[in-house]
């Protein structure tokens, strides 16, 4: 029980003592609180060729288990 203990003591005051030096940090002169532009992102080109090659890759398998199912009967 006492094991348990300090090691709980010591984690916990590690924890402590770490985010301490966290709150120390300058500023980052990033952006302000508030209302910040809207982040445009381009998705068209990678997520549409990913979800291309999902479609087909899918359709292969479909196709895959209709000949091994018909090979069986």
């Amino acid at each position: 029980m006492k094991t348990i203990f300090s090691f709980a003591a010591r984690s916990l005051a590690l924890c402590a003592l770490t985010s301490l030096s966290a709150l120390a940090q300058p500023d980052s002169g990033g952006p302000r609180p508030g209302n910040p532009p809207p982040t445009t992102v381009p998705i068209d080109g990678g997520a549409s060729l990913l979800l291309a090659s999902g479609v087909a890759y899918g359709l292969k398998q479909l196709r895959a288990r209709r000949l091994a199912r018909r090979a069986i009967k």
